[in-house]
C-alpha cells in the first residue's frame, strides 16, 4: 500500500513539472516571432498579446473550441533569423509551413514533441546540421520538405521511421554518401526526391519495392556509379522519373518499357550509351522525353511511332544518326523537337507542324538537306525555328512571313535561296532573326510603321542582297544588333538609321554604300560597334560621331573618305579600336588621348596623312626638325644617369623581395580532403592550359594525377612579387567557409567547359537579374530552371515587361533606370557567348543611363497609386542598392 501511494505521488510530480514546463500557445507564437530579426513586410504585425491568437494572420486554429492551433504557415514571407524551439509547445499542430524565407540554423529538435503533426515544410531556407534524431516519434507524419537548404551529413535515417510518409523531399542540400537501403521500404510512399545532393555509390535496385511512388527525382549534382537498375520498371505507378545530370551510364534497361504510367522521363545530361532502348516506344502515357547531352548511338527507333502522347522530344548533344522518321511529322501533340548537334541526314518530315500544336523546332548542326517543310506554322504556334549548320536549300517558306507567335527564326550556314518572305520582318513576337551565311538574294524587306519592340537582332551577313535600305528600317526601335555584311547593298545609309536608339552593334562592311555617312548614327548613343569598313562611303567624318559615349570599336576602312580625321577622337575614352585605313583623308593624326593606343596600321593607305608613325606633314608645318650634337650629347648624359638610378632600385627592390619570399613560404590551404599536392597545382601553370585570362589573374586548366580536372587561378601580383594579395587571401578563406553550389553554377558551361571573359559577363548577368527581381539565381522556380529561363519566360527578354519581374521591395526606382539595368543584364546572359558585349561594354553601358522619358513623375517612377509630393527627394538610383 506504501509502493502504491508513492509511485502515485511520483506520477503526479511528473504530471505537474510538465505542466508548468508547458507554456501557452500564443506566447509561443510570440516566441516564434522573437526569433524573426527581420520581417521586412511586417507580415507578422498582427501578433500580439492584445488580440486572440486565433485571429492573427497566418495562424489556423481548430473548428470545434478555436483554441488551438492546427495549422503556421508562414512560407513566402522573406523573414530572416531563426526557429524558435518552442514551436514544440503547439501540441494540437498539425501543419508547420515556413518555406521560402531565410530562416536559418539547426532545426528544432523540440518538434518531435508534436506527435500528431501531418505536414512539415522547411524548404528553400538555410537551415543546416541534419535531421534531429528525435523526428522518429513523428508517426504520423505525410509530408517533410527539406528542398534547398544547407542539410549535410548523410541521407537521414530518421525519416525510415515514419511509416505513414507519402512525401518525402530532400533534395537540394548537401547530403552524402549513398542512398540508403531502407529508404526503400515505405508502403504508402508516393513522392521521393534526392535530387541535387552529393550522393554517390549505385542506385540501390531494392528501390523497386516503392510500388506506390508516383514521382522520383534523382538527377543533377548527384554523381552515381552505373546506370538505372532494371528493377526501375517494377515501379508501375510512377508519372514521373527524373535521373538528369547525375552520372549515370550505360544503356537504359528495357525494363523501363513497364512504366506505362509514366508521363515525364529526364534522363539528360549523363553518359548513357548504345542505342535508344526500343521498349522506350511502349510507355503509351509518355508526354515529355529527354535523353540529351548523352552518348546514344544509331537511328531513332521504329517504336518511336507509338509515342502518341509526346509533346516533347529531346535528343540533342548525341551521336545519333539516320533519318529523321517521317512519323515524327504525324506525332499528334508534339510541341518542342529538339535534335541538334548529331548526325541526322536527309530531309526534314514534310508533315512537321501539320498537327497545329509545333512550338519549338531545332534541328541545327546537323547534315539534314532538302526544303524546309511549308506547314512548320500551320496552327499559328510556332515560337522557335533553328536550323542553322546544315545544308538546306530552296526558299524560306512564304507561310512563314504571316507565323504571328514565331519570336526566334535562325537558318545560319545553309543554302537556303530566294528572298525574304514578305512579313517576316513585321511579326509581333519577334525577337532575333538569323539568315546570315546563305544564298539569300533580293532587297531589305519594306516594313509597317508598327515593328515588335521586341526585336533586337537581324543577321543577314554574307548573302546575295542587294539594293538601297529603305527609310523603314528606322521603324526597328527595339534593335541591339544589326548586321548586314558581306552583301551587296547600295545607295546611302539612311538618315532614319538615327532612330534605332537601342543599338549597340552595326555591321555594314564588305558592301556597296555610298554617298556620306549618316551623321544621325550620332543619335544612337549605345552603340559600342560601329564597321562600315569596305564599301564606297565618300565625304568626310562626321564630328557628331564622336558624341556616342560608349564607343569601342569604329572601322572605316577601305572607303574613299576625305578631310581630316575629327580631333575630338581623342578625348573618346571608351574607344579602343579603331581602323582609319585605306581612304583619301589628310592632315595632321594627333598623338594624345586616345591616339596614343592606336596603331599605325590603323592609318595606312591615306597618303595624305601625317602625324606619329607616319612622316611629316606636306605642308612642312609639321616637319621633323635633326637634333643638334649638344642636344645629343645631354640625352645621352641623361640616358647614363636614369640607368644608373634604375640599377640602384632594382638592387634595392631585389633584396626586399629576398626578404619577403623568405618570410611567407609555399602553403596550400585546402578546405577539404585533397587527392593532390602543391607541385601537382604548379606542373599546371603552363602556357599550354590556359584557358582564360583577366584582371584578377590567369586561369588554368589542371589534370591531377587522380583523373580530376581542376581550374587554377594565379594572379597577377604574385609575379610580381608584391607583399599584398588585393584580398585574395580573403577571398579563399570566405569561399572555404561557405558551403552552397551555387556561388559559381555555370549552367551552359557546364556543357562547353568553356570559361572566358563572355562567361565573367554571363555570371554579371545573373548578378543583375538578381538585383532587379531580388530573386536567388536557382531553387525558386522548379528542378533543373534558373534565374534566365524564368526571366525569359515571364519578359520574352522584353525590357518593357521587367515589371513583371520586379522585385516589390524597390517600389519607387524610376521605371527607365529598371529597364536599362534589365536590357543590360539581357545582353550579358545571351545564350551564345559571342552575342554577349565585353566587360567594357557592359561598364559603359552601364554608366550611359539613359533619360527618363518626357513625362510625369508618377509615369516614371514604378509607385502605387497614391501620388508622391512633388517636394520630395529623388528616388535612389538602382545601381547604388
Amino acid at each position: 500500500m506504501k509502493l502504491l501511494i508513492i509511485v502515485i505521488l511520483q506520477i503526479s510530480v511528473l504530471l505537474l513539472l510538465t505542466k508548468a514546463k508547458q507554456i501557452p500557445e500564443y506566447k509561443a507564437l510570440l516566441s516564434i516571432k522573437s526569433s524573426i530579426i527581420d520581417d521586412p513586410l511586417s507580415s507578422l504585425s498582427s501578433w500580439n498579446d492584445k488580440t486572440h491568437h486565433c485571429t492573427w494572420a497566418h495562424i489556423t486554429c481548430d473548428d470545434i473550441s478555436n483554441r488551438h492551433v492546427i495549422s503556421i504557415d508562414i512560407s513566402g514571407l522573406n523573414l530572416t533569423g531563426t526557429l524558435s524551439s518552442d514551436v514544440g509547445h503547439l501540441r494540437f499542430l498539425q501543419n508547420l509551413s515556413v518555406g521560402a524565407n531565410q530562416l536559418s540554423g539547426k532545426i528544432p529538435p523540440e518538434i518531435s514533441d508534436i506527435t500528431g503533426l501531418l505536414s512539415v515544410n522547411f524548404s528553400n531556407n538555410v537551415f543546416n546540421d541534419t535531421l534531429p534524431l528525435e523526428f522518429a516519434k513523428l508517426k504520423e507524419l505525410r509530408v517533410l520538405d527539406l528542398y534547398n537548404n544547407n542539410m549535410t551529413g548523410e541521407l537521414p535515417l530518421t525519416v525510415t521511421e515514419m511509416p505513414e510518409l507519402r512525401h518525402l523531399h530532400l533534395g537540394g542540400n548537401f547530403f552524402s554518401g549513398e542512398i540508403p537501403v531502407e529508404y526503400c521500404k515505405w508502403e504508402f510512399l508516393e513522392y521521393l526526391a534526392v535530387s541535387g545532393n552529393e550522393l554517390t555509390g549505385k542506385i540501390p535496385p531494392e528501390i523497386g519495392n516503392l510500388t506506390t511512388l508516383q514521382q522520383l527525382y534523382i538527377g543533377y549534382f548527384n554523381a552515381f556509379d552505373g546506370g538505372l537498375p532494371p528493377e526501375i520498371g517494377n515501379l508501375t505507378a510512377l508519372i514521373r522519373l527524373d535521373g538528369a545530370n547525375c552520372g549515370l551510364s550505360g544503356e537504359i534497361p528495357k525494363e523501363i518499357g513497364k512504366l506505362r504510367n509514366l508521363d515525364t522521363l529526364f534522363l539528360q545530361v549523363n553518359d548513357f550509351s548504345g542505342q535508344l532502348t526500343k521498349e522506350l516506344g511502349n510507355l503509351s502515357s509518355l508526354k515529355s522525353l529527354d535523353l540529351s547531352n548523352n552518348v546514344f548511338t544509331g537511328e531513332i527507333p521504329d517504336s518511336f511511332n507509338m509515342l502518341k502522347n509526346l509533346t516533347l522530344l529531346n535528343l540533342f548533344r548525341n551521336k545519333l544518326h539516320g533519318a529523321i522518321p517521317d512519323f515524327i511529322g504525324d506525332l499528334p501533340n508534339l510541341e518542342v523537337l529538339q535534335l541538334w548537334e548529331n548526325n541526322f541526314t536527309g530531309s526534314i518530315p514534310e508533315k512537321l507542324g501539320m498537327n497545329g500544336r509545333l512550338k519549338t523546332l531545332d534541328l541545327s548542326s546537323n547534315k539534314l538537306t532538302g526544303k524546309l517543310p511549308s506547314d512548320l506554322c500551320y496552327g499559328q504556334k510556332l515560337e522557335t525555328l533553328i536550323t542553322l549548320g546544315n545544308f538546306l536549300f530552296g526558299a524560306i517558306p512564304e507561310s512563314l512571313g504571316s507565323c504571328e507567335s514565331l519570336k526566334r527564326i535562325r537558318m545560319a550556314d545553309n543554302f537556303l535561296n530566294g528572298s525574304i518572305p514578305k512579313g517576316l520582318f513585321s511579326l509581333p513576337e519577334l525577337s532575333q532573326i538569323d539568315l546570315q551565311g546563305n544564298l539569300l538574294a533580293g532587297e531589305f524587306p519594306e516594313t509597317d510603321k508598327v515593328i515588335s519592340v521586341s526585336l533586337g537582332q537581324i543577321t543577314l551577313s554574307n548573302n546575295k542582297l542587294s539594293g538601297s535600305l529603305p527609310a523603314s528600317i528606322g521603324n526597328f526601335s527595339g534593335m541591339q544588333r544589326l548586321l548586314l555584311d558581306g552583301n551587296e547593298f547600295s545607295g546611302k545609309i539612311p538618315r532614319e538609321i538615327g532612330r534605332l536608339k537601342q543599338l549597340s552593334n552595326i555591321d555594314f562592311s564588305h558592301n556597296k554604300f555610298s554617298g556620306q555617312i549618316a551623321p544621325e548614327i550620332s543619335q544612337c548613343k549605345l552603340l559600342a560597334y560601329i564597321d562600315f569598313s569596305r564599301n564606297e562611303l565618300s565625304g568626310a567624318i562626321p564630328t557628331e560621331i564622336t558624341n556616342i559615349g560608349i564607343l569601342n570599336y569604329l572601322n572605316l576602312s577601305r572607303n574613299h573618305l576625305t578631310g581630316s580625321i575629327p580631333a575630338l577622337i581623342s578625348s573618346m575614352q571608351s574607344l579602343t579600336s579603331v581602323d582609319f585605313s585605306y581612304n583619301n583623308l589628310s592632315g595632321l593624326v594627333p598623338g594624345t588621348g586616345q591616339f596614343s593606343y592606336f596603331n599605325y596600321t590603323s592609318f595606312v593607305g591615306n597618303p595624305d596623312l601625317c602625324g606619329p608613325y607616319l612622316g611629316p606633314c606636306k605642308d612642312g608645318k609639321h616637319k621633323k626638325h635633326g637634333l643638334s650634337a649638344s642636344t645629343k650629347l645631354m640625352l645621352v648624359i641623361g640616358f647614363l644617369v636614369c640607368s644608373i638610378i634604375f640599377a640602384i632600385a632594382a638592387i634595392i627592390k631585389a633584396r626586399s623581395l629576398k626578404k619577403a619570399s623568405e618570410s611567407r613560404a609555399w602553403k596550400l590551404t585546402a578546405f577539404q580532403r585533397l587527392d593532390f599536392t602543391s607541385d601537382d597545382i604548379l606542373d599546371c601553370l603552363k602556357e599550354d592550359n590556359i584557358i582564360g585570362k583577366g584582371g584578377a589573374g590567369i586561369v588554368y586548366k589542371g589534370a591531377m594525377p587522380n583523373g580530376q580536372t581542376v581550374a587554377v587561378k594565379r594572379l597577377p601580383v604574385m609575379t610580381r612579387g608584391s607583399s599584398h594579395d588585393h584580398g585574395f587571401n580573403a577571398e579563399i578563406q570566405t569561399l572555404g567557409k561557405i558551403r552552397h553550389r551555387h556561388i559559381v553554377r555555370l549552367l551552359e558551361y557546364a556543357y562547353t567547359l568553356k570559361v572566358d571573359e563572355k562567361s565573367d559577363v554571363y555570371s554579371f548577368g545573373v548578378v543583375l537579374l538578381e538585383l532587379v527581381t531580388g530573386k536567388k539565381p536557382v531553387g525558386e522556380f522548379g528542378d533543373g530552371v534558373d534565374i534566365v529561363q524564368w526571366v525569359r519566360k515571364m519578359t520574352d527578354s522584353n525590357k518593357e515587361e521587367v515589371i513583371k519581374v520586379l522585385d516589390p521591395r524597390l517600389p519607387s526606382v524610376p521605371l527607365h533606370e529598371v529597364m536599362h539595368v534589365f536590357y543590360v543584364a539581357m545582353l550579358c546572359v545571351e545564350e551564345q557567348a559571342v552575342e554577349r558585349p565585353t566587360t567594357r561594354e557592359v561598364v559603359q553601358i552601364l554608366t550611359e543611363l539613359p533619360r527618363p522619358p518626357n513625362s510625369t513623375q508618377d509615369d516614371s517612377i514604378i509607385t502605387d497609386s497614391s501620388a508622391q509630393s512633388s517636394n520630395q527627394s529623388p528616388p535612389a538610383d538602382l545601381l547604388s542598392i
